[in-house]
């Protein structure tokens, strides 16, 4: 099936280069008409020539995107319709927060989000009347994530997800679709900001062919939802809540009552997928809340002794419960309102109760005074409570102009304001907290908010920007999304749920992320309701690569589109603009055929990467690896295989094979040998093995020539250590087919300080923290190893005498031998194997890991007791969590945990490993 877009009108607006050009030139191939717009007349003109000289049908509007009526006009006096709508219209203006104008942050705003609300309006009439419609609004990375000097941008394209989102709702009985994508492709607005080698991989002719499979009426249903696409690769994003914590919702629960039990809070090992803000049970969770003991608190108390805090929106509601809390535990609180009655009344309240606080009578968009006020008062400020807000709730066919400017105004732009004015105070003390509020509703649209949902989501996108320049100064910045009975849910609320959610049952959490207990939270967004306090972030899909080599079509989108939306094993939690490029820039070697990444200089770009990094990068270590049947049954013997099992001891079995984690041997040269000697201080005595995660990608040969080659992923400065991360492709010599791909992470004591990046990526399971679940293991597994175990093991390849000789393991402090980390790895792989069946990959932990070199210090290794000696006894406890096992392994004799954040992913059936 060809899609056909003829009879259709389209609406690009920014065509005149880059994404838009490309959309106009790809519609108009398929038959549609197109309105370019763009405000450079000449640009939209020789797209329009380009179009007609093709044999299409197009004319130009120059109109600003924010006069969305003279745009949209343009396409009913030309071709008497409009069915499709693309915004795509942008501008940069980037600038450090501290230095950002108020006209740079109002130009983008004015340009992203009116311009997107303006022209929607416009078309929107018409889309309900012919009862079909189909919308593009247009994020970025900068939006989902942030980014630092996009402050503007990232805030305005965050808004346009939840913007999206609401006209999904509101379009849905009407045959109206809407769809939110963030591109990565080259234009003139990327050219300033990236490489031209990447640049040539990121053409709009890459994006545009998913962007008409969505339009067309026989496409996918894509409305309302997020993808990321570039260099032919598209993944679904999602959000993916954690089940959190509830608390008793009395005076127990305090910001110390948080920070006892935050670790619940942020744990993800029981996520939720809500799609809606009805998505979730409240009330059930209020009434458990009500059940329980009062909650326990943590010590010392969390206190704001001496600390200045600000709070807009505080004459009532969560802003007078968050001041009357702070008063409380000994902060200056500085309560502003526009109402003089309320803001005095909470003053009032403040300081009867034995606390100090001053009113602030302003706008909150008039931040400069509020900053005044509390320097005038306290002499300074440590903490930011952006909370003010106003409700103009409206259908979005019935909304003015005037309760769209309002709502963005009060919310988004006054906490931009209130954050500027306080930043470089925060900046120049090296300490400020920052808690912005959202909604739920900014996170997953509603009916007749559009306003109200683009505002909120917003803020998000501020706040994570934030949190990114503020990092280095000590200034943490988050994102609340609440549920309380105020003044402006009352309108929207039944009474008796106002009753229930009382703004108090929030103000705890908003205690402890703003206390200096917290030194590490920052860029998340929070959901918080009647003592329940959950982590919501994003998941992508696994999504699907297309050939880099030519653009894929819109038919190819729909063939793959169960394959970019399904989230299986593959998903992925991007926490910035860097990590969610990791998945687009591997697909830049992606020609179609089974070619490794390895071989590209530029496989594992990262900006953040220092130039030493980046050249240790470029360097590619092979190894050959030739084997028999033999040498999978040595093996198998020596991680515990037994002549009773006859498929891993005996060639001649029907069901002779290598087990699972023979895949660590092939590739252990190869990891090996990368050169670290570029590392400051290097010193491989102080080297030692963390992490080793092993993906299992095809049936294992039980002969052959394999061929490894491996790089570096990733190379972390953590101050005075580095860890370092390879990774190792291992293919069949002759076809070149992948059989495994294995990461190994080690750290080097003492060489950090390099100005490399202090935090890795998201790797899926390959950096999973796989957090036992709290409850008795589903089964668990004793092998006793023998005496002879790392005798037998050594013959694998590990020829370190740390493993065989008495008096070279005393050196290193140990009474005897101990066994390879790796065959303890493959020790409790078989457990899992012969337990739960055949996974295609497994990641492990090792717990005060010995060291991987041929030079020890004493001093160091004794303090590395989280060994194996040959003839312990290894305990394999195993949990079963949907599809993965999550495992952690100990020594029975001592109860020494020596492998922990383990994990295996299954398959169905166990795969014959015979070619």
């Amino acid at each position: 099936m060809t899609l056909s877009f003829k009879g259709h009108t389209v609406v690009v607006t920014g065509a005149g280069g880059g994404l838009g050009k490309t959309y106009s030139l790809l519609f108009a191939s398929r038959g549609a008409n197109v309105v370019v717009n763009d405000f450079n007349g000449e640009a939209a003109q020789k797209v329009v020539d380009e179009i007609t000289k093709a044999g299409g049908k197009a004319v130009k509007n120059t109109s600003s995107v924010t006069d969305g009526n003279a745009v949209i006009k343009s396409a009913l006096d030309a071709f008497g319709n409009v069915t499709i709508l693309i915004n795509n219209a942008g501008i940069l203006r980037d600038k450090g927060f501290k230095n950002m104008s108020d006209k740079e942050w109002d130009q983008i705003t004015e340009v992203h989000l009116k311009g997107a609300f303006a022209c929607t309006k416009a078309a929107w009439p018409h889309f309900r009347k012919q009862k079909f419609g189909r919308v593009i609004n247009t994020a970025s990375a900068a939006g989902l994530y942030g980014n630092f000097g996009q402050a503007n941008y990232s805030a305005a394209k965050m808004g346009l997800v939840s913007f999206t989102k609401t006209l999904a709702f509101e379009g849905a009985k009407y045959g109206i679709k809407a769809t939110v994508i963030a591109p990565m492709a080259a234009s003139a607005m990327t050219e300033t900001i990236m490489p031209p080698e990447m640049l040539a991989h990121l053409k709009p002719e890459f994006v545009a062919p998913f962007v008409a499979a969505v339009c067309h009426p026989d496409g996918p249903d894509a409305s309302g939802r997020i993808f990321e696409v570039g260099a032919g690769f598209v993944a679904e994003v999602r959000w993916e809540r954690s089940d959190g914590a509830i608390f008793k919702t009395d005076s127990s629960f305090t910001p110390s009552a948080v920070k006892a039990r935050w670790t619940e809070v942020v744990d993800f090992s029981k996520p939720s997928y809500p799609k809606s803000v009805a998505d979730v049970d409240s009330l059930g969770k209020l009434e458990v809340a009500s059940k329980l003991p009062p909650n326990k608190q943590a010590s010392p108390e969390v206190r704001f002794d001496g600390k200045t805090v600000i709070i807009t929106g505080a004459g009532a509601g969560l802003g007078r419960a968050y001041a009357l809390m702070y008063g409380k535990l000994g902060a200056n609180v500085v309560v502003n309102d526009v109402s003089e009655k309320g803001a005095n009344s909470v003053v009032d309240e403040v300081v009867k109760a034995g606390g100090k606080a001053v009113a602030a009578i302003c706008s909150a968009e008039d931040g400069e005074t509020i900053v005044k006020t509390a320097m005038d008062k306290f002499g300074a400020v440590h903490i930011l409570i952006a909370n003010a807000g106003i409700l103009r709730d409206k259908s979005f066919m019935a909304m003015s102009e005037q309760e769209w400017d309002i709502v963005i105004q009060i919310h988004l732009r006054a906490t931009y304001k209130c954050a500027k004015a306080v930043w470089p105070i925060f900046q120049k003390q090296k300490y400020g907290r920052i808690v912005t509020t959202c909604s739920q509703v900014g996170i997953y649209g509603n009916f007749g908010q559009a306003n109200y949902s683009t505002a909120k989501a917003g803020i998000m996108g501020l706040t994570k920007t934030l949190a990114i320049e503020g990092k280095k100064y000590n200034i943490l910045a988050n994102v609340i999304a609440p549920s309380a009975g105020t003044a402006m849910t009352q309108t929207v609320w039944p009474q008796e749920m106002v009753d229930a959610f009382k703004p108090d049952f929030v103000a705890p959490v908003v205690g402890y992320l703003t206390s200096s207990d917290n030194e590490d939270t920052t860029g998340k967004l929070f959901e918080i309701s009647g003592g329940w306090a959950a982590q919501t972030r994003w998941q992508r899909s696994g999504g699907h690569g297309f050939p880099n080599k030519k653009p894929y079509t819109p038919e190819d989108v729909i063939s793959k589109w169960a394959t970019i939306t399904t989230f299986d094993e593959r998903a992925t939690h991007p926490a910035s603009g860097q990590e969610a490029m990791q998945q687009i820039v591997a697909n830049f070697e992606n020609d179609g055929q089974a070619k490794a990444k390895l071989y590209r200089p530029d496989a594992f770009v990262d900006p953040q990467d220092p130039e030493i990094v980046r050249e240790a990068k470029k360097q590619v270590v092979d190894y050959d690896y030739t084997y028999t049947e033999r040498d999978v049954i040595l093996y198998n013997l020596g991680i515990g295989a037994t002549e009773q099992q006859l498929q891993f001891t005996y060639e001649g079995d029907d069901e002779f094979q290598a087990l699972p984690t023979f895949g660590v041997i092939p590739q252990f040269h190869a990891s090996g040998g990368i050169p670290l000697d570029w590392l400051p201080n290097f010193n491989p005595a102080k080297l030692l093995h963390g992490e080793q995660y092993l993906s299992i990608k095809a049936p294992i040969p039980t002969s052959g020539e394999l061929v490894s080659k491996a790089r570096i992923l990733e190379a972390l400065d953590k101050g005075k250590a580095a860890a370092i991360t390879t990774i190792v492709e291992t293919r069949t010599k002759n076809t070149g087919e992948l059989i495994f791909e294995n990461q190994s992470t080690v750290f080097i004591r003492g060489a950090g300080g390099f100005n490399g990046k202090r935090s890795g990526i998201d790797r899926g399971p390959a950096t999973a923290t796989n957090a036992p679940p709290k409850r008795a293991p589903d089964a668990t597994v004793e092998e006793k190893t023998v005496p002879t175990q790392a005798a037998l093991y050594r013959l694998s390849g590990d020829y370190n005498p740390l493993h065989i000789l008495p008096d070279f393991a005393a050196i290193g402090g140990f009474d005897k031998p101990i066994l390879h980390g790796l065959c303890s790895m493959g020790i409790a792989g078989k457990a899992v194997y012969q337990t739960y069946g055949a996974y295609k990959d497994i990641k492990v932990r090792y717990v005060l890991s010995s060291p991987l070199s041929f030079c020890f210090n004493k001093k160091l290794l004794c303090r590395f007791a989280g060994v194996v000696y040959p003839g312990e006894t290894l305990v394999t406890e195993m949990w079963k969590e949907g599809n993965k096992v999550i495992f952690s392994v100990k020594v029975k004799e001592r109860d020494v945990n020596v492998l922990a954040s383990a994990a295996a992913t299954l398959v169905g059936g166990r795969a014959k490993a015979k070619l």
